[in-house]
This record gives C-alpha cells, structure tokens and sequence, in this order.
C-alpha cells in the first residue's frame, strides 16, 4: 500500500498548484500523451498547401528584409531571389514593383538597378578623362548607343582615323 501511495505523490509531484488551476492548464508528462491525435495550430489555407517551398522562403526572406530595411537586407534579398526563383518570377517580380512607383521614381529605379549612367555632360577640363568616367558607369547599350551616333557624327576623314585606331588596338591585343 505505501508503494502506491509513493508512486502516486511521485506521479503527481510536478503538478503542484493542481488546486490553484481548477482549468488543469498545469497538465502533467501523462495528459499531453493523450492530446497526440489534435492539431495544436491553426488550419493552413488551401493555397498554402500547394505553394511551392521556395516560395514560402522567399516570402520570409521578402518579410525579413521588410523588417530590416537596411541596404546589406535589400541586397541579400536580391542574391536570395536569383538562387530561388526562375527568371521570369523575378522579372515579374520588378515589374510589378516598378509598376507601383510614380512614373519618375520608377524610371530612376529602372536605371540605377541597371547602373545606367545617363547623357555624358559636357567635358569641361580634360575630355577623354570625362568619356572614360562615363562610360565605366553606363550600361552596354547606352555605350553602344553613343558609340554608334559618335561614330556616324564624324566626318569620313575623321571615321577612316577611328577604323585605323582601333584595328591597332585590336592587333595590340
């Protein structure tokens, strides 16, 4: 008899303040083992279900860099969506974000992503300093855009001189 009574204190020793909860919020190792078969979170939508796991991570990701906002965020985010989603995911993506801005802020975002550098300004001290410091910031079709009119601005004497420049250039390397 004072076997059984030892094991029921020793049973019930965790649940102490058992008087003070009359709920049984307080449950022992022995009532959670008969809760196994019920749900403890809520019921996921049916989209949910059938949402692709890389883009539950990148929902995350997105909520995370949100939270964050700093640049190193925004450019890890970029890194992270290249890796998981497909080409057209993130030009959709861009798209719709784009879409979301003022016309004018939209096109200044289009260009610094795409690190274009805009018209060349007028050289004022040394000229091929200022091309070189443009064109290391336009985009390739922005040099080959000023490239081509530049070239066809020339007169022929002065094209003949660019063609013989640069087939030495290219024999040079």
């Amino acid at each position: 008899m004072r076997k059984v009574a030892a094991r029921r204190v020793v049973r019930n020793s965790h649940n102490i303040n058992a008087v003070a909860s009359p709920t049984l919020r307080n449950r022992g190792i022995e009532n959670k083992a008969e809760n196994i078969g019920l749900p403890n979170r809520k019921n996921r939508s049916p989209l949910s279900r059938f949402m692709p796991q890389a883009h539950k991570r990148m929902s995350k990701m997105l909520g995370y860099t949100l939270t964050l906002g700093t640049s190193d965020a925004w450019s890890g985010f970029s890194d992270v969506a290249a890796a998981r989603l497909s080409t057209e995911e993130r030009a959709a993506l861009a798209f719709a974000s784009l879409r979301s801005l003022a016309p004018d802020h939209a096109e200044l975002t289009a260009r610094a992503a795409i690190r274009a550098a805009g018209a060349p300004v007028p050289a004022f001290l040394g000229q091929m300093n200022e091309a070189r410091s443009w064109a290391a910031f336009a985009s390739r079709s922005e040099l080959k855009a000023y490239a081509a009119a530049a070239y066809a601005a020339l007169s022929p004497k002065d094209q003949a001189a660019f063609f013989r420049h640069i087939s030495e250039v290219e024999i040079a390397a």
